[in-house]
């Protein structure tokens, strides 16, 4: 199946994000937190297509929240790096596997 035209245009819209840039759309409540396993570009899409059903299953899963505050606390503290897209009103974001967070998160002590 080929990519939607919004699918192409988000995608080009992804960006890497240090979490001090962050802070104030999270004061906001602005921020949607996606599990690292999700494809945060079709997560966009379907927030920006109004796929309410299949936001409910990821929600559901616990696959897709607003940034819970424990969280963010920990991203703070590290200054964590992650995937990011707007979505208006929203930004999704996504810590995944390879980006500098993670790694520094899986370091040894």
């Amino acid at each position: 199946m080929e990519p939607t035209e919004l699918y192409l245009k988000l995608l080009t819209e992804t960006a890497r994000v240090r979490w001090s840039e962050l802070t104030a759309l999270f004061a906001r409540g602005a921020l949607i937190r996606i599990a690292g396993d999700l494809d945060l570009v079709s997560v966009a899409e379907a927030i920006a297509t109004d796929e309410s059903a299949q936001v409910a299953a990821w929600a559901a899963a616990g696959l897709l929240e607003k940034m819970p505050a424990d969280l963010a606390s920990g991203y703070e503290a590290r200054d964590a790096e992650l995937w990011a897209v707007v979505v208006s009103p929203w930004v999704v974001v996504q810590e995944r596997p390879g980006t500098e967070a993670h790694a520094a998160s899986s370091r040894p002590a």
